[in-house]
């Protein structure tokens, strides 16, 4: 921990990575929150692994990588939000096919862009540590994205959440609703691929909020909660592979799957106890 310490002082891109990490744990906890109180982790994990298509897509045709992800983000969370309000009979399969499909093409057009490298195997993997000042404006402009859309619509976020039919019963544009609730889980997608990659997305966005819910009883505690532990795991993980040369982002990952293990046994414990 100190030789880590001692070269966050030195080295710019530990520092970069450090405040990448801030930034993505604040739409990670508040989107987190949504995705494990709703329970639609499988949802959000069909958007997550799509999104390879448009990096694939965007680097076959020699554009930013970063905006076909948000644009394949944004395309795959309408397509899974239709899916789940529009055909629930098949909802699992459509799911997994978009989620296979997506995954397939950003494969196949990868492997047929020239001057490929292993770079680009960030996007599966992240890695945090080549995080740019540009990317964090990009970041932190996500973040003020996402948490002004909450305030803006916290009420009819919490009445879609909570309870879809009674929210329609009030006049709640439900569906409406629940498609900017899935494309802002979308944007915190593309914020998270830069720090664990599409493979490890989920765990980072699930953890911290399953983790806040057991302890905090409204929302707002959830979420605050929620950013707090996901910035504690990605720099403990951060921290953690600096000194073996782990990494980066399967040490974030781990860090926080102890944390949720360690956290349910204390859990249990004193629920048995009460």
């Amino acid at each position: 921990m100190a030789e880590f310490i001692q070269a966050l002082t030195h080295h710019e891109f530990l520092q970069n990575a450090l405040l990448a990490s801030m930034l993505a744990s604040i739409a990670c906890g508040i989107s987190g929150t949504y995705v494990v109180v709703k329970r639609i982790g499988y949802l959000a994990g069909g958007i997550s692994h799509a999104v390879l298509g448009g990096v694939g897509a965007a680097v076959f045709f020699g554009q930013e990588p970063t905006w076909g992800a948000l644009l394949a983000a944004a395309v795959t969370a309408l397509l899974v939000g239709w899916i789940h309000l529009r055909a629930r009979q098949n909802e699992d399969t459509l799911i997994s096919a978009v989620w296979a499909v997506g995954m397939a093409a950003g494969i196949l057009l990868i492997s047929q862009t020239k001057g490929y490298g292993v770079d680009l195997m960030s996007y599966l993997f992240g890695n945090i540590l080549m995080v740019s000042r540009r990317e964090l404006y990009f970041m932190g402009v996500a973040d003020i994205g996402v948490v002004a859309l909450v305030y803006v619509l916290h009420r009819p976020f919490l009445a879609v959440t909570f309870d879809e039919e009674h929210a329609r019963i009030r006049g709640v544009p439900v569906e409406l609703v629940y498609m900017v609730l899935l494309m802002m889980v979308a944007l915190t997608v593309v914020l998270l691929i830069q720090v664990v990659g599409l493979i490890l997305v989920i765990a980072l966005l699930a953890l911290p909020a399953a983790i806040a819910s057991q302890y905090a009883g409204s929302l707002n505690r959830i979420m605050g909660l929620a950013v707090v532990l996901g910035w504690l795991f990605s720099a403990g993980g951060l921290a953690l592979s600096f000194g073996p040369d782990l990494p980066v982002g399967a040490t974030i990952v781990m860090v926080a799957g102890l944390g949720y293990l360690l956290s349910t046994a204390l859990s249990s414990a004193r629920r048995r106890r009460s």
